[in-house]
């Protein structure tokens, strides 16, 4: 073999290397505060097999290991076939609690998540309607992204009924006023503090998150939590939203916080540049006799 044809292949196994570092699960020990199981949430994320994600329903549950969360909602556009998959394979595998939903997509009028559903919620009917059908499978209602856009939907009687609304999503980061207009529909109704990274395979799972204080890891518990309003999130600058009396925890869960470049950022473009350098050698070189 070569010496540089070698060097190839050093760099291949030093991207290999670095990409397993990289991928490492994010695991922290349980924690319990105010006398409840604290657990990290991704209400809004989306696989590739019948929606329009990046990833497979059991590649998001192995992502969303890696990303330190306990528990996500996996939310197919108008169907619940994905979640039910997830759910299987985490349960399989030992790995975060699953919650079967689904994001309804009401044909441009509203988007909203049914988190603990079991069948899909038809979408050719108003928000409260959509509301009370979620409610009647035992799942909870979660403003998806509500930009101002969607406020017209969400009229008195769905704002009566609604369990919950994102109030930190990828859209904040993106816009100068996303947090604002978030934080004034939420203001609209008494609904849970969400956080959800409507995942679709570009940036991080559980960038945005919920903690949830829940009485123990399962879905029922979280969704109890939910209905409860026992959250708290952190928006863009580090401003906290949730139940008054569970921000004074703020400092414990900030440890907990994801950051965009603190998962496997350097590890990552290592692996790549590595990678890359070594297909290249082994390409160039293996031509040359």
């Amino acid at each position: 073999m070569t010496p540089q044809r070698l060097a190839s292949f050093v760099l291949l196994s030093l991207a290999i290397g670095a990409g397993t570092l990289a991928d490492a699960p994010d695991t922290k020990p349980p924690l319990m505060l105010g006398g409840y199981r604290v657990l990290a949430v991704d209400f809004h994320t989306h696989s590739s097999t019948w929606s329009d994600g990046a990833l497979t329903p059991w590649g998001l549950v192995l992502e969303a290991e890696r990303q330190g969360l306990d528990a996500f909602a996996i939310t197919g556009h108008n169907q619940v076939s994905d979640a039910e998959v997830g759910r299987w394979f985490s349960r399989l595998v030992g790995g975060p609690t699953v919650i079967v939903g689904e994001e309804i997509l009401a044909e441009g009028r509203y988007h909203m998540i049914a988190a603990g559903t079991a069948t899909r919620v038809g979408f050719r009917q108003s928000a409260a309607s959509a509301i009370d059908e979620i409610h009647r499978q035992g799942g909870v209602a979660i403003a998806a992204h509500p930009f101002p856009d969607y406020w017209p939907a969400y009229d008195a009687a769905a704002m009566q009924r609604l369990d919950g609304a994102e109030i930190c999503h990828p859209g904040v980061f993106a816009f100068d006023y996303g947090q604002e207009d978030l934080e004034e529909f939420a203001a609209r109704g008494n609904v849970a503090a969400i956080g959800s990274s409507d995942f679709h395979g570009l940036g991080p799972m559980g960038l945005c998150r919920t903690y949830v204080f829940a009485a123990d890891a399962t879905d029922r518990a979280i969704l109890a939590a939910v209905r409860a309003h026992r959250t708290v999130v952190f928006g863009n600058g580090g401003q906290v939203y949730g139940d008054p009396a569970l921000i004074r925890y703020a400092d414990a869960l900030k440890d907990r916080a994801p950051s965009p470049q603190s998962r496997g950022g350097a590890l990552d473009w290592f692996s790549r540049v590595c990678g890359l350098a070594g297909l290249a050698g082994i390409v160039a070189f293996g031509r040359r006799r």
